[in-house]
């Protein structure tokens, strides 16, 4: 098969498109042929160097597939060759092929196609694990996303919405601003023109945020601290703002406020199996409702992995941008 690889760390000319060995489903994997994966931060972070795969985990960037069962490793059950799936890697997604533990595969939802299913993986797990079973976002309450048109941001604004909570969101234009309040958000908010802790307090009347979702680290813990509402949750999923700051705790005490951290991609297998089980159970009816809808940018061939990345890294895009791969 073929595979995106990177011979040595650096910038998106490192991705190269080469053929290499194909993955054995192991005891408790499925074999899934490929036909599209999506470019996630994390990828970029590999590409560079800063982010090497969990040990066993594939060497390829990608850390989320769909495509059909090819094969059953020892132990499987409840999946038949030809079903059609869509998964959370660990690692190996830019390829033709690749082996998934079976808890981490989902069903293709109704109403969306193979292809633009990659697109739902990672998003969907990454939201509904920190918003809702960490955070405990509730109905009414508010959710302040940063990031509102990332890939994240756009199933974050969705899913708030849909279980009756108000969403504010930050994000670098008016034109990405708008595409936020399309999917439902009710407070917009320009990071580079507006100070995201005075725009919320106004708009909640002084209330702030209950849960914030954050991607950006330690360049905004002072200023999240002083968003969050009484009772207020900050879940920190990605350090693009460094990862070194400075913690209030006095403010957080006044607060009775708290700062969590994850990440998704180096759980052990079974946190990561519930978390899929979860996502199958609350946000699949609601995608096959129409209610929760993937937002893709742009899809590309797979070879074309370095373009998609210099897109991945120009930040102009809003939503997920897929690579559809060749079919072996």
């Amino acid at each position: 098969m073929y595979a995106i690889t990177i011979p040595e760390p650096g910038g998106p000319e490192a991705l190269v498109w080469a053929e290499v060995p194909d993955p054995v489903p192991g005891e408790g994997e499925v074999l899934v042929e490929v036909a599209s994966s999506a470019v996630n931060r994390a990828d970029v972070l590999q590409r560079q160097g800063f982010y090497n795969p969990p040990a066993g985990a594939s060497p390829y960037p990608g850390l989320e597939c769909a495509g059909r069962v090819a094969a059953r490793g020892p132990g499987v059950t409840g999946w038949s060759v030809g079903d059609e799936v869509c998964g959370l890697l660990a690692g190996g997604g830019y390829a033709q092929k690749v082996a998934v533990p079976a808890g981490q595969l989902l069903p293709v939802p109704d109403g969306v196609g193979l292809v633009e299913a990659a697109a739902l993986p990672e998003v969907t797990a990454t939201v509904w694990s920190n918003v809702f079973m960490v955070a405990h976002l509730r109905p009414a309450e508010t959710l302040l996303v940063h990031g509102g048109s990332s890939g994240i941001g756009t199933m974050a604004i969705q899913l708030a919405k849909a279980v009756g909570a108000r969403v504010a969101v930050t994000a670098g234009s008016s034109e990405k601003l708008a595409r936020c309040q399309e999917l439902g958000a009710d407070i917009l908010i320009d990071y580079r023109e507006q100070d995201f802790v005075e725009e919320l307090r106004k708009a909640t009347d002084g209330a702030g945020a209950d849960v914030i979702l954050d991607i950006v680290g330690a360049k905004y813990l002072d200023r999240n601290v002083r968003a969050l509402a009484v009772n207020g949750r900050l879940a920190i999923i990605g350090l693009q703002g460094g990862a070194k700051g400075e913690l209030n705790l006095g403010a957080l005490l006044s607060k009775r406020a708290a700062v969590t951290a994850t990440s998704l991609r180096a759980r052990p297998l079974a946190e990561k199996a519930a978390i899929i089980a979860a996502v199958r159970e609350h946000v699949w009816p609601l995608i096959a409702d129409g209610v929760v809808r993937p937002v893709v940018e742009r899809t590309m061939p797979m070879s074309e992995a370095a373009e998609a990345h210099r897109l991945m890294e120009s930040s102009s895009h809003v939503g997920k941008i897929l690579l559809a791969a060749p079919q072996a």
